[in-house]
C-alpha cells in the first residue's frame, strides 16, 4: 500500500482530519486539486464560533456545541486568534418575540448553559447604539470569534511537520475498491491505500454513487468597516426580523466590523447599505474597506459511514456553522479511523505550529530584534497594514507556503488596507516570482486561469 489513510480535499475540514490524524503512527497523504488549502473558507478572514442556541437542526446544534467547547484549548495549543464575544438575537416585534422564545425553550432542552432572555432596557444597556426599536434579545456568552483561514492553515501545517504528505494542485478522477483497499486515480497518478476519507461533497465516484444537491443555499452580503469606524459594538448581533432576511453585527479579531446580510435573492451594494444604515444609523461610506458575497449554506452535514466496513468515509454536506463544527467533527472521523485500522500515538508528535511574526503587532524592541535576524522585516511593503517583505516572504517559505497573490493576502493581511493594493500589488508579484524561481508572468491570482501578467511589458525586479 502506498498510503494507510487518503484524505481528499484541503479544505477546512480535510486540514483538520489530517492534523488529528498525524498524531498517530500512520502514513497519510492529503490531495487537494488547487494551488492552496483552505480556499473554502471566506476572503473575509473572520468567522462566528457558535453555541448551537440559532440552529434549528438538533445534530448541527450538537455538533456546533462540541465545536464550541473545544476552541479555548484548540487555539490556544495550534497558536490561532480567538475570542470569546457574547451574542444578542434580537426581536423587534411580536413575531420575532415568539421565536426567541422558542429559540430559547429550544437550547434549554438541549443543555445549552449561559443564555439570557433579555428586556428592551437591558439590550440597550449592553449595546447602546442599535438604532433599532428592540422589544426583546436572547443574550449568550458562549459565542466567540476566530480567523478560520488561520485556523485552517495551522491545521494544515502542524500535520505537514508531523509527516502528512500534501499533494496540492492534483485532482481526483476516480476511487476504485481492490481486494485490500482502495485504487485512488488522480489525473497526475495512481495510489494504494487501506481507507479514504472523502470531505468533497458533490464529488461521486465508482465506490459511491449517491448524489447529494445543496438545497439550502442562500446569499451573505459583508461590509468590511475600518477599524477607525466610530461603529463600536461590543458583541455579535443577529436581527431575526423575518424568514427572509437577517442582518448581522460581528466584531472580528482583528478589530474591525463585519456587517453580513443574509437574503434568499442576490442583492447589490445599495440595498445592503440601506439595511444597515436602518440598524446602525447613517454609516460613513469612507469607512467601509470592502464589499463582499459569498454563500450561505444550510444543509444538514453528515458524517456518511455506510462504507466504513470497505474503508470509506465521506463528509457530506455545507453549513454556515461549518468551522465551528469543524474541531468536532475531525475528532469523531478520526476516532473511528482509528478504531479501524491498527495505530498508535505517536511519542514525537509536534502539536504547535512554526511562530509567525506580525510585525504591526510586536513592540519596538522586538522589532529590532527580529530585523537583526532578518532585514527583510525592516523593509515595509504593505505601508497601510504595516507588512513588512520579511512576513510575506515567511508566508512563501513555510509549511504549504503560499503559491498565488491571493494565498499571500489571506497569511498576511496584505492589500486588505485602504488603497487595495495599488502601491504593494506589483512589489508583491515580483517578491512571489523571485522566491518561486518563476518568472511574473506565470504568477496566477488564484486559480491556475487567473495569471497576474498576461505578457511581459517590461522587465521589473522588486529589491
Amino acid at each position: 500500500m502506498d498510503y494507510d489513510v487518503l484524505i481528499l480535499g484541503g479544505g477546512i475540514i480535510g486540514c483538520a482530519v489530517a492534523y488529528e490524524l498525524s498524531k498517530y503512527s500512520l502514513n497519510i497523504a492529503l490531495i487537494e486539486k488547487d494551488y492552496d488549502i483552505a480556499d473554502d473558507v471566506a476572503l473575509i478572514n473572520s468567522a462566528v464560533v457558535y453555541d448551537g442556541v440559532e440552529c434549528d437542526d438538533t445534530l448541527m446544534a450538537k455538533l456546533e456545541m462540541m465545536g464550541n467547547e473545544m476552541f479555548d484549548e484548540l487555539s490556544s495549543k495550534i497558536n490561532v486568534p480567538f475570542k470569546r464575544q457574547g451574542s444578542l438575537i434580537i426581536a423587534e416585534d411580536e413575531k420575532s418575540e415568539d421565536m426567541i422564545n422558542k429559540m430559547y425553550e429550544r437550547a434549554l432542552e438541549r443543555g445549552i448553559k449561559n443564555i439570557t432572555l433579555l428586556q428592551s432596557n437591558e439590550v440597550y444597556e449592553l449595546e447602546p447604539n442599535l438604532s433599532v426599536k428592540v422589544s426583546k434579545a436572547l443574550y449568550s456568552k458562549n459565542t466567540g470569534v476566530i480567523c478560520p483561514y488561520d485556523l485552517a492553515i495551522a491545521y494544515g501545517e502542524i500535520a505537514f511537520d508531523n509527516g502528512v504528505n500534501f499533494r496540492l494542485e492534483e485532482e481526483v478522477v476516480d476511487i476504485q475498491k481492490i481486494t485490500k483497499g482502495f485504487r485512488v486515480i488522480t489525473n497526475k497518478n495512481k495510489f494504494t491505500c487501506k481507507m479514504v476519507i472523502n470531505t468533497t461533497p458533490g464529488q461521486n465516484y465508482s465506490i459511491d454513487t449517491s448524489e447529494k444537491i445543496y438545497k439550502e443555499k442562500r446569499n451573505l452580503s459583508f461590509f468590511l468597516l475600518e477599524k477607525d469606524c466610530k461603529v463600536n459594538y461590543n458583541n455579535i448581533v443577529f436581527t431575526i426580523k423575518d424568514s427572509e432576511e437577517t442582518v448581522r453585527i460581528i466584531p472580528t479579531v482583528q478589530g474591525n466590523i463585519i456587517l453580513a446580510l443574509n437574503t434568499e435573492k442576490p442583492v447589490g451594494y445599495e440595498y445592503t447599505l440601506k439595511n444597515f444604515n436602518n440598524l446602525m444609523g447613517e454609516i460613513d461610506e469612507n469607512k467601509i474597506n470592502a464589499f463582499y458575497q459569498w454563500p450561505h449554506y444550510k444543509d444538514t452535514i453528515i458524517i456518511d459511514e455506510s462504507l466504513i466496513d470497505k474503508g470509506y468515509i465521506k463528509v457530506v454536506g455545507k453549513h454556515y456553522g461549518q468551522v465551528t463544527m469543524t474541531p468536532s467533527i475531525a475528532k469523531m472521523v478520526c476516532e473511528t479511523i482509528v478504531s479501524n485500522i491498527n495505530c498508535v500515538l505517536k511519542k514525537d508528535f509536534v502539536g504547535k505550529r512554526r511562530e509567525v511574526y506580525k510585525f504591526s503587532q510586536l513592540s519596538n524592541e522586538e522589532r529590532n530584534q527580529i530585523i537583526k535576524m532578518n532585514k527583510k522585516y525592516a523593509n515595509i511593503v504593505c505601508i497601510c497594514k504595516n507588512i513588512t517583505e520579511g512576513e510575506i516572504v515567511d508566508a512563501i517559505r513555510r509549511p504549504l507556503g503560499a503559491r498565488t497573490v491571493e494565498g499571500i493576502k489571506r497569511r498576511t493581511g496584505v492589500t486588505f488596507g485602504s488603497c487595495k493594493g495599488s502601491e504593494c500589488f506589483s512589489k508583491i508579484v515580483s517578491i512571489l516570482a523571485r522566491e518561486t524561481n518563476k518568472k511574473p508572468t506565470d504568477i496566477v491570482n488564484d486559480s491556475k486561469n487567473s495569471n497576474i501578467l498576461k505578457s511581459r511589458i517590461k522587465e521589473f525586479q522588486y529589491e
